[in-house]
């Protein structure tokens, strides 16, 4: 264990960024999404069960690897299977963060141009026109230099943040961001809510609807509860890193799943609220952020300040996430390579964007480097990430605990902070073999579906 490390400044600190990281624009729109076309209640009571046993068991076991070695993934498993090819699931993990920030900055930029709008008053034409909102949305993203400017922007800010370190950049901004994000929600939800026609709304989501619940959308709560809460990209590994001994690791992995859960609801109750009591589409999925949200805000009394409010907590949703993704690389070679924090971060940043401009140039700027494909670079970058990178990585976790490290070691460390907490050695093993076993299924289906053209289930 490094005696120079960072560690963070308390346990809240280190909560509020670990659910930072978990909470991001996906939350903001996806699981609302997921829900109301799914079942409602039916829904999330699959979801809340998936995340229990999934999201909850590899939470747990890369804040253990983390806090054990006090390393970065690739260090991480190095140290815990020297001599193996165990280390590349680290790289894996680094490789990941790598991937998805390079489209993600180009979306934290799209959501940044969308803060700027609102505050300015920008989508007041647009009120009860969705079309008129799509066509400016397309309008922006297609553009070659505009979207580009939008995001190097929000990367020179994640930058900013990782470069002040542990305390003074994460921990102290997610103090910050993490708090606002949950206000602004209520205060949303809330308006929402004393709308008139808001209720059905809230009937949308959280009425059980049964007959809706299909296999298609267990495996799509399956999925969810996997990738919302970052894993599978070393980022839980990492901040596990700057960790003391004294956490309980059952406790903190319980709240960061706690937030998560909770910032989704929420989100799903301050849109579908709004949207319904105004007559727009709800079944939009992401055009619900960018095409429907402007056209329907604008016709509130209010509807500049409501419209800005909700941009802005989707720009700090957006930024947690994105400054979590950038330490796992800036940690990798920190740890690796010796490289200062400024250093790693500034270069790896800079790297990370050029990627991002070609993203963002393959959504209509003239480059696509993957046209051979069928698919725009940006697509092939979240494609490759989310259906394969993401749940090997977290699969293979599981499998390390069992199969290299061992339950034993693992529950020696997990006890650690712990101490009057019972937990069976025989039930860790029981739940770690279900998660890899879901991962492994659902990574099969995209497999399967992919050869046939028909997936197994979905």
């Amino acid at each position: 264990m490094s005696q120079n490390r960072e560690q963070w400044g308390s346990k809240l600190g280190f909560i509020l960024a670990a659910s930072g990281s978990a909470v991001g624009i996906g939350n903001i729109w996806k699981y609302p999404h997921m829900a109301g076309q799914n079942g409602g209640a039916a829904f999330t009571l699959v979801y809340l069960a998936c995340i229990l046993v999934v999201g909850l068991s590899i939470v747990i076991a890369e804040f253990v690897i983390g806090r054990k070695t006090q390393l970065s993934p690739v260090g991480a498993f190095e140290q815990l299977a020297p001599s193996t090819n165990w280390k590349w699931v680290g790289f894996l993990g680094v490789a990941s963060a790598f991937v998805i920030l390079s489209f993600y900055g180009v979306v934290g930029g799209w959501v940044l141009k969308y803060v700027i709008v609102s505050i300015t008053g920008g989508f007041n034409e647009l009120a009860g026109d969705p079309d008129a909102a799509g066509k400016v949305f397309n309008t922006f993203i297609t553009d070659t230099w505009s979207p580009i400017i939008y995001q190097v922007f929000f990367m020179a800010f994640c930058v900013w943040v990782i470069v002040n370190g542990v305390k003074g950049g994460i921990e102290k901004w997610s103090k910050i961001m993490m708090p606002l994000i949950v206000v602004l929600l209520a205060v949303l939800a809330v308006r929402g809510m004393t709308l008139p026609g808001g209720m059905k709304g809230i009937s949308f989501l959280f009425n059980p609807r049964f007959e809706d619940l299909t296999a298609n959308s267990i495996v799509l709560a399956l999925g969810h509860s996997f990738f919302t809460v970052s894993l599978g990209m070393g980022t839980m590994i990492t901040y596990g890193s700057y960790l003391n001994r004294k956490q309980n690791l059952l406790n903190s992995a319980v709240w960061v799943i706690a937030l998560d859960t909770a910032i989704a609801m929420l989100a799903g109750i301050a849109i579908f609220t709004t949207v319904f009591a105004l007559g727009a589409n709800p079944a939009e999925g992401p055009g619900l952020i960018f095409v429907v949200l402007p056209s329907v805000f604008s016709q509130l009394a209010g509807g500049t300040l409501w419209g800005t409010m909700f941009f802005v907590l989707l720009f700090m949703a957006a930024l947690t996430s994105a400054i979590s993704i950038l330490e796992v690389v800036t940690a990798y070679f920190i740890d690796q390579k010796g490289w200062s924090r400024k250093k790693a971060t500034i270069q790896f940043g800079a790297v990370i964007t050029v990627v991002g401009v070609f993203c963002s140039l393959s959504m209509g700027g003239g480059v696509n480097i993957t046209e051979f494909l069928g698919m725009t670079f940006f697509d092939v970058m979240d494609y490759l990430s989310a259906k394969y990178m993401l749940p090997i990585g977290g699969m293979l976790t599981a499998i390390f605990i069992l199969r290299k490290w061992g339950i034993p070691n693992f529950m020696a460390e997990l006890k650690i902070g712990m101490e009057d907490t019972n937990i069976s050695s025989g039930l860790v093993q029981i739940v770690l073999t279900i998660a890899a076993a879901v991962v492994a299924f659902i990574i099969f289906n995209e497999v399967y579906a992919e050869i046939f053209g028909k997936a197994l289930i979905g």
